[in-house]
């Protein structure tokens, strides 16, 4: 590297120090250069400064940190202290500000994107106004005790309750039947064998055995 090179070096590393104004290791400075400049340039680079007093280095353990010299900067008096602590705080409220309205306007935002469209909500209040339409047709149906059924319908659950009844009609009896043989050479009362083997009637279980 010639001596204009490493000088160009030299010069882009301090002003990227200065700019910054943080500590960095000779590789956060080769990385955050973008690899413009060689690890071997920027670590001379940094050792010449070092020298020259623009640039402080620090040791830690095996790691070397360089920051650049604050003495390279104009004191700041305390009105300048006070006037930047009070942007600083000024900035702050901002900021605490704008954060307040983003999260107002993001609630805002969530409520707008689960609210219907109008097209949405056209369809949606033409399906209940049918449905509407439906179930006041039905009321009126049964209001007015129209049949709601065809007589093919209602003579099938006609045929199905009699023969659902002639059933009970007839296992009624074949129990009745069997509880009376056990009666005969039972020593106590029907109710008692009734009770014994958990037998129910139909006025215990409310029921009347329809006619056929």
């Amino acid at each position: 590297m010639s001596k204009k090179d490493g000088g160009e070096c030299t010069e882009k590393v301090k002003r990227y120090m200065e700019q910054q104004n943080r500590p960095y290791s000779v590789n956060d400075v080769f990385m955050n250069l973008h690899k413009e400049v060689g690890k071997t340039a920027v670590q001379k680079a940094l050792d010449h400064l070092t020298a020259e007093g623009s640039v402080r280095e620090k040791t830690y353990g095996k790691q070397k940190v360089y920051v650049f010299s604050q003495d390279q900067f104009p004191p700041l008096d305390e009105t300048q202290l006070q006037e930047m602590d009070r942007k600083t705080a000024e900035l702050g409220a901002t900021l605490k500000e704008k954060e307040k309205q983003l999260c107002e306007a993001d609630t805002q935002l969530r409520q707008l994107l689960s609210t219907p469209t109008t097209q949405e909500a056209h369809a949606k209040a033409t399906q209940i106004k049918e449905e509407v339409t439906r179930l006041q047709q039905k009321l009126k149906d049964l209001t007015e005790n129209r049949v709601l059924v065809s007589k093919e319908e209602r003579d099938k659950v006609v045929k199905e309750s009699d023969a659902m009844t002639r059933q009970w009609r007839k296992r009624r009896r074949m129990a009745m039947d069997i509880l009376d043989a056990i009666l005969e050479g039972y020593p106590h009362p029907k109710a008692q064998l009734y009770e014994e083997i958990g037998i129910e009637t139909d006025q215990e279980a409310g029921v009347t055995l329809p006619k056929v």
